[in-house]
C-alpha cells in the first residue's frame, strides 16, 4: 500500500511554528512518495509502518526548524534525508549539505532533488572521516549519526567557530551529556512533534574549538 499524498498536515507544521506554502506542501508529500518507490528496492528506511513516517521522519525533522539559525547547514548521517532535506524544502533560502556513506541511500536523494527540483541542496556521499567541505558551517545537524561525545569530536571542525551543532534525541540523553564537557551545551529543548508518541529531544551545542 502506497503512502497517502494527504498525509502531511499544515496545521501540524505550523503547530511547530513552521508555515508552509502550497508548494511546499506538495513538494513535502512527493518527497514521502518517491521515498515510498525507492524503498521498495533499496530499504532506505527500516520504520514501519509507512503510516508512521509523516511522524517519525517529516514531522520530526521540522521540529528543529524553530532552533536552528540562519546559514549553510550540513546534515551528518542524513539516511533518507532526514532532517536536512525538509528543511531545505521549507527554507530554499538555506544551502543545505546532506552527507552520507551510502550509495543507495545518497542516490535516491540525488534523485529526490532532481524530481523534486530543488536548488539549494548539495548530496556528498563519503564517511565523514574523509570529508573535506570547501567551507564551514553555520549549523551541523544529525539525527542518527553517534553518540554526543563522538557527534562534537567529529563534526566541530566543520562549524564555524559561533556556528551550532544540534543533535536530535529521543529520551533525555543525561549519560551522553556527561560525556562532554558542560561548557559545550548551550540548550537542551524537548521538542513537541504531532502524532508521535516518543520523547524527542535536541541538544544545541557549540564546536569544540
Amino acid at each position: 500500500m502506497s503512502i497517502s499524498t494527504t498525509a502531511v498536515s499544515s496545521a501540524a507544521l505550523q503547530a511547530m511554528g513552521v508555515e508552509v506554502s502550497k508548494k511546499e506542501m506538495e513538494a513535502l508529500s512527493a518527497y514521502l512518495i518517491l521515498l515510498d518507490k525507492w524503498n521498495a528496492v533499496y530499504n532506505i528506511t527500516s520504520v514501519t509502518p509507512k503510516s508512521k513516517w509523516v511522524s517519525t521522519h517529516l514531522y520530526d525533522s521540522c521540529s528543529i526548524i524553530s532552533l536552528i539559525p540562519e546559514g549553510s547547514l550540513l546534515d551528518i548521517g542524513t539516511g533518507g534525508g532526514f532532517p536536512g532535506l525538509p528543511i531545505a524544502i521549507l527554507q530554499p533560502q538555506r544551502e543545505v549539505f546532506l552527507l552520507d556513506r551510502s550509495h543507495k541511500k545518497t542516490a535516491f536523494l540525488r534523485q529526490a532533488i532532481i524530481e523534486l527540483g530543488i536548488k539549494n541542496v548539495t548530496v556528498e556521499t563519503t564517511r565523514i572521516e574523509r570529508y573535506q567541505p570547501a567551507a564551514q558551517f553555520s549549523v551541523i545537524v544529525s539525527r542518527a549519526f553517534s553518540e554526543l561525545r563522538l557527534f562534537v569530536q567529529m563534526a566541530s571542525k566543520f562549524c564555524k567557530p559561533d556556528g551550532v551543532l544540534v543533535a536530535m534525541k529521543g529520551q533525555y540523553p543525561t549519560a551522553e551529556l556527561e560525556g562532554i564537557p558542560a561548557a559545550l551545551v548551550r540548550k537542551v529543548t524537548k521538542l513537541q512533534v504531532p502524532l508521535l508518541d516518543a520523547e524527542r529531544h535536541a541538544i544545541e551545542l557549540s564546536p569544540d574549538v
